[in-house]
């Protein structure tokens, strides 16, 4: 991203600012951060083509952005990927769009699981009542599967995705590759969307990219990053760019590993007192309760993860998703690997990456390992322990089941 366009976006984003504007009154059904109060940064990726609608989300401040994609039809109107929150704010962002290309046409909901992502899609059509809705196969809500409609869907607009893409009315301008890996107790869908004429592939969760610097989204609201900046609850929270970064890194290690390795947790006694001793006990600073402490080499891991920007499979997904049918995700990910793209957006943490075809599928290279966590991902198997740690446990409650072996074609 262009520094200078980035500092003008976001001094452009701060005028007449309203509070009122960053509502979101349905936050209870998912309490996540930053709640009721949501702001949206919208920034340009391909002139007149392609924007992004970037807002944060997460837990105890382990905040990442949740990304919403916007893109220009040839024939007019707009398409919309993974909608986020439809704050005022950023309909008003939509409506200058739609002021200048059309109508929205369609909205994808890219994904079966990801409740982040779907929670949005219901009053983000009702904005736009003139788009239709596809939505990825074998949508499911917890603890009862219910139909659409009770969750919130348009009945008369909303449409399963066909399962040949040519079926599909945006099929002159987009491919997609449906995957769809049954989990017992529900299933896990993504469908990954190629743009044809700007070259750019559109994935949910499958793929991400940690950038080394905090994504723009964060100048709006850094408070996470400083938060986590510290090192213990006595240490005053400090607003620099040093820390800013120093943030953004302790909060990418939280938000792919959940328990890094280079991560202790003191106890609650202590933490305790340490909170009477902090200069900020405020609410907003969780009354100064900060059970945490970080080794002293940290920073190698967050260099592992970082790994100059290439694109990699989460291990969570890693771990307990992908393995449950490796022939499918490869298979889906060779198809990838043989359209023409030149970047890719994911819904979370670096945008646009940088990206080929091979480099897409050499992040599936795990699954065709005997250990997935190879030699040359030794940091990243140090880290993954509490992951794989999990995985035993739930396949030993009978929540979760052992990995498959794959023989894709």
């Amino acid at each position: 991203m262009n520094a200078q366009k980035c500092k003008l976006e976001l001094k452009a984003q701060k005028r007449h600012i309203n509070l009122r504007d960053w509502s979101w009154a349905f936050w209870p059904a998912l309490p996540l951060y930053p709640y009721g109060r949501r702001q949206t940064y919208c920034h340009e990726v391909v002139e007149d083509t392609i924007w992004t609608f970037d807002q944060l989300q997460g837990i105890l401040y382990t905040i990442v952005p949740i990304r919403m994609t916007v893109i220009s039809l040839e024939t007019g109107g707009l398409l919309v990927y993974a909608p986020v929150a439809p704050t005022k704010e950023c309909i008003g962002m939509m409506n200058e769009l739609v002021a200048s290309y059309g109508d929205v046409k369609y909205i994808i909901l890219p994904t079966s699981s990801g409740l982040e992502h779907k929670i949005f899609v219901g009053p983000f059509a009702r904005c736009f009542p003139q788009a239709q809705v596809f939505v990825a196969p074998h949508q499911w809500s917890f603890p009862f599967n219910l139909p659409l409609s009770w969750l919130g869907f348009p009945p008369k607009r909303t449409h399963i995705l066909p399962e040949n893409p040519s079926l599909a009315p945006m099929s002159s301008e987009f491919d997609y590759a449906i995957l769809d890996i049954d989990l017992g107790r529900g299933s896990f869908a993504e469908v990954a969307f190629l743009h044809k004429r700007s070259h750019t592939l559109l994935v949910t969760d499958s793929v991400v990219s940690i950038p080394q610097e905090p994504p723009a989204i964060f100048q709006l609201d850094p408070y996470p990053l400083l938060f986590h900046a510290r090192d213990n609850a006595l240490e005053a929270i400090e607003d620099n760019e040093a820390n800013r970064r120093k943030g953004w890194e302790r909060i990418s290690l939280f938000a792919i590993y959940f328990r890094p390795s280079t991560l202790e947790t003191i106890g609650l006694g202590q933490a305790f007192r340490d909170a009477l001793k902090a200069p900020d006990r405020s609410r907003k600073a969780y009354f100064g309760v900060f059970p945490f402490r970080w080794q002293e080499n940290w920073q190698r891991s967050f260099a592992a993860l970082q790994n100059q920007g290439r694109p990699f499979v989460a291990p969570i997904l890693q771990t307990l998703i992908f393995p449950q049918d490796p022939t499918q995700v490869l298979n889906w990910a060779n198809q990838i690997a043989n359209w023409d793209f030149q970047q890719i957006i994911a819904c979370h943490f670096d945008s646009p990456i940088q990206a080929t075809p091979d480099q897409f599928r050499q992040a599936f290279a795990f699954l065709e390992q005997k250990d997935s966590m190879s030699e040359n991902h030794s940091l990243l198997a140090e880290d993954s322990k509490y992951i794989r740690e999990l995985e035993a446990n739930l396949i030993r409650w009978g929540i979760a089941t052992p990995p498959k072996e794959g023989n894709y074609q």
